[in-house]
């Protein structure tokens, strides 16, 4: 094996996890954490875990509600602390090369598959071949691994065409499962019947899966973490009325559910009760921002005075403390504030101005008509949460007083992403787009011109183009230097807000709701979406 410098924290990529992620105000009591106690750890017991819907899959092969379930079953190579500092998982140590082109990772040894195989290397190096042809993210995140090598049954070597600096923090179970090459090697993964009964080597042994109803979970017991996992069984319930999901928390018919599956309105009621905890930690791999995104195609949009206009008619104070009811923290680009390092000060604003918004509609010759009208337009909305909803409704109250005319479309969340991403048959839109762990991975495919690419979602949907950022976004995917990567960012984003293809307004929140009784389930970076091996029931 050719010599290396041993670097087990990212080469500058370290991330400070903010407790930001949720208003100030929302959080002004004192919000007690689960997991701060010092008892010792109770054995057995069921914890019950609400979904809203259940996910097309249970292994994380894509970014849906599978991220919650999967990683009880399935594993990663790493998890990662509340700073995205790696910690072992499958991967008992790493290394990198000086030049950030070898990566080396020593495997447990003694793992089995919870059909009884044994987990190698060989599983590995499938998974993370597999993961670069299917899942949406790891196209992009493993795209310069050039060759896996596998000396033995317990070594992983990646080799690649070019730095990927953001990659070692790719390898959490939720974003890039490690699954068995037994079962998945000569089948079509993605529709893999063994994807909802899935057999990984985690805490957890997949036990029943009803349709619309619940999943069942059960204690792994040759789990190669000795003396874990405490629970006896996990039981994912999907309630898919909001009303209903309320009411399961408040009476203990379900002990974990993630605060966004509740009514904004519900949420201080809630969290009052004696025995439900608020705990805003782990949404590091969620953190993003909430947008109205332009199509820049479009015959009004296409002129940036129209869009700076909109900037300028828009109050992001009342889509924080109205809209959102206090939830969010006002951004100006399009980096989280939970991705501290390469969020930059100072950067351009919009402030509301109703007044520029007029003279910049007069000066694009939009003049109003005799009845104060400019010119009419449809708004589409992601129909995800009843916030989305309302920011669109927003949006048209405020757009009409200076004199633009707009229709809220409704249509079912597959309608919506066929008619931005495929059919382009928008003008502007609000949605949510998550930042990852890193820029590079979640920021650069919504601004990069080779990713404009209709018919896939969630990518540059507003056609953006700039050769100064390509240049910029393609830079800081293989710089290594931590200074000069923050750098890069920083101009990304001024030239990006100068551009406005799209108006950051706030980032996304992210907080659980637990019973009192649930004690550790939130143990790192990966929130309600780890392993759950720590996590036990007071009796």
């Amino acid at each position: 094996m050719p010599s290396m410098s041993r670097r087990v924290l990212i080469k500058g990529t370290s991330l400070l996890l903010a407790a930001t992620a949720l208003s100030s105000s929302v959080f002004n009591r004192r919000v007690a954490l689960a997991g701060e106690t010092a008892i010792s750890p109770q054995r057995g017991g069921t914890l019950i875990f609400l979904l809203a819907v259940q996910p097309p899959q249970l292994v994380p092969f894509s970014p849906d509600g599978s991220r919650s379930i999967g990683p009880k079953v399935v594993e990663g190579l790493l998890r990662y602390d509340f700073d995205l500092a790696p910690k072992p998982a499958l991967a008992t140590a790493w290394e990198i090369s000086d030049d950030g082109l070898i990566y080396t990772f020593r495997l447990q040894e003694g793992v089995r598959w919870h059909d009884g195989k044994s987990f190698s290397a060989e599983d590995a190096a499938f998974s993370i071949q597999l993961l670069k042809q299917i899942h949406p993210r790891g196209r992009a995140t493993f795209a310069n691994v050039e060759t896996i090598d596998t000396p033995d049954d317990h070594t992983l070597i990646l080799r690649l065409s070019k730095p990927a600096p953001y990659l070692l923090n790719a390898l959490v179970a939720s974003e890039s499962p490690i699954v068995p090459k037994h079962i998945y090697a000569g089948t079509d993964a993605s529709i893999n019947p063994v994807n909802n009964a899935p057999i990984g080597t985690g805490p957890f042994r997949f036990v029943e899966l009803v349709h619309g109803s619940h999943l069942i979970l059960e204690r792994n017991p040759d789990y190669w973490d000795e003396g874990k996992p405490y629970l006896d069984r996990v039981i994912f319930r999907f309630i898919s009325d909001p009303g209903a999901r309320a009411t399961a928390i408040e009476t203990g018919e379900v002990d974990i559910a993630s605060g966004t599956l509740i009514p904004l309105s519900d949420v201080e009621r809630i969290k009052g009760l004696d025995h439900i905890i608020v705990d805003p930690r782990g949404s590091i791999f969620d953190a993003g921002v909430k947008r109205i995104e332009f199509n820049l195609d479009n015959e009004y949009f296409k002129d940036i005075r129209v869009r700076q206009a909109v900037a300028h008619a828009i109050d992001k104070t009342v889509v924080r403390d109205v809209v959102w009811y206090g939830f969010g923290e006002i951004v100006t680009g399009p980096i989280s504030p939970d991705l501290a390092p390469f969020r930059a000060a100072g950067l351009p604003t919009y402030d509301f101005n109703p007044a520029k918004a007029e003279a910049l509609l007069d000066e694009a010759g939009y003049p109003r008509d005799k009845n104060g009208l400019r010119f009419r337009v449809v708004h589409d909305f992601r129909p995800a949460t009843e916030g989305d909803k309302r920011t669109a409704d927003y949006v048209k109250q405020a757009l009409a007083k200076v004199g633009i005319e707009v229709t809220v479309r409704t249509q079912d969340f597959a309608s919506y992403v066929k008619r931005v991403y495929t059919d382009r048959d928008f003008a502007f839109t609000t949605n949510s787009m998550t930042n990852t762990f890193d820029p590079t991975v979640g920021v650069q495919r919504l601004y990069w011109s080779k990713n404009f690419k209709p018919g896939v979602p969630f990518s540059n949907g507003a056609h953006y183009a700039n050769p100064e950022v390509d240049s910029l976004l393609e830079a800081s995917a293989v710089e290594v230097d931590t200074t000069r990567r923050r750098q890069f960012w920083t101009d990304i984003q001024i030239k990006v807000i100068n551009d406005l293809p799209d108006l950051n307004l706030l980032s996304d929140f992210q907080f659980t709701f637990l019973n009192k009784r649930v004690v550790d389930a939130i143990t790192d970076a990966a929130g309600i979406s780890g392993d759950f091996a720590s996590t036990w029931l007071k009796q």
